[in-house]
C-alpha cells in the first residue's frame, strides 16, 4: 500500500515538475541570451522561481543555516554532498548567488528538461578526456566573469550506504589554479524523502542545508590538491554526521 500511495505522488511530482518547467521555460530561455554575468543571473532567478514553486506544491521544504557566511560579491566554487534527485532544487534555492553547474551530459536527452539544461549548466562526458578537460575550461571562464560554478564532488549520485562517495579531483584542482574559494555545503535528509534506490518510497519533508565557512585556497599549490580534497571531505562528512537526524 506504502508503495502505491508513493507511485501516485511520484507521478504528481514529475507532473508538476514538469508544468512549473513549461510555465518558466520561456523566461529562462530568453534570457540565457543575454550576455556576460546578468545572462546567468536573470536566468537563474527563474531557475529559482521554478524550485520553489515545484517544492512548495510537491510539500518539499527547506532550512538553509549558515548562507550568510557567503560574500555575494565575489564568485565561489559550491560543493555540496549529492544523494537525491532532490538535490537539484535544493541547491538552487540554498545557494546565496547564482552559480553555474557542471552537469553530465546524458540529462541534456531528457525531452524538453534537456533544452533547459543545455542553457544553464556546463556539460561534461566523464567517459572522454577530452569532454572532461573541455568543460574544465569552460568553468574556468565562467569563473572569470565573476560568476560562481556548482560541482558535485562525488561526481554522480551516492547510493552506497556511507554519507559521501569518494570526491573526484575537478573541483578542487580548479579553486587552486584560480585562486578561487571552495563553499561547502550540505543537504540533509533528501536521501530520506527521495531515496534514489527506491524511489516509490518518496514522500514530503524538509531539508535542512548547512553551510561551511568558505576556504580560503591562496596558498594552495598543485601539491597539495589532495589535501585539500581530504579536508573539504572530512569537514563535509562531519557535518552531515553532526546535523543529520
Amino acid at each position: 500500500m506504502r508503495k502505491f500511495f508513493g507511485a501516485i505522488y511520484l507521478a504528481y511530482g514529475l507532473i508538476v515538475f514538469f508544468a512549473v518547467m513549461i510555465l518558466f521555460l520561456p523566461f529562462i530561455i530568453i534570457t540565457s541570451f543575454i550576455p556576460n554575468k546578468i545572462g546567468s543571473t536573470i536566468p537563474f532567478f527563474f531557475l529559482r522561481c521554478w524550485s520553489y514553486l515545484f517544492s512548495y506544491l510537491s510539500l518539499f521544504f527547506y532550512r538553509v543555516h549558515g548562507a550568510e557566511k557567503i560574500d555575494k560579491n565575489k564568485p565561489y566554487i559550491y560543493v555540496p554532498n549529492h544523494g537525491s534527485y532532490l538535490d537539484a532544487t535544493a541547491v538552487v534555492i540554498a545557494a546565496p548567488t547564482a552559480f553555474k553547474p557542471l552537469g553530465k551530459i546524458e540529462m541534456s536527452k531528457i525531452p524538453l528538461f534537456g533544452f533547459i539544461y543545455k542553457r544553464v549548466v556546463v556539460m561534461v562526458d566523464r567517459s572522454t578526456k577530452e569532454s572532461r578537460s573541455e568543460s574544465v575550461e569552460k568553468l574556468k571562464l565562467v569563473l572569470q566573469k565573476g560568476i560562481s560554478i556548482l560541482i558535485f564532488p562525488e561526481g554522480t549520485m551516492n547510493r552506497t550506504p556511507h554519507v559521501l562517495k569518494d570526491f573526484y579531483d575537478g573541483a578542487f584542482r580548479i579553486a587552486i589554479e584560480t585562486k578561487t574559494p571552495i563553499a561547502p555545503f550540505v543537504v540533509l535528509n533528501a536521501r530520506k524523502l527521495m531515496p534514489r534506490n527506491n524511489p516509490l518510497s518518496v514522500h514530503p519533508g524538509v531539508m535542512d542545508i548547512v553551510f561551511a565557512d568558505p576556504i580560503d585556497v591562496s596558498e594552495y599549490t598543485p601539491e597539495d590538491l589532495e589535501s585539500l580534497k581530504l579536508r573539504v571531505y572530512k569537514l563535509m562528512e562531519e557535518m552531515i554526521l553532526t546535523h543529520q537526524k
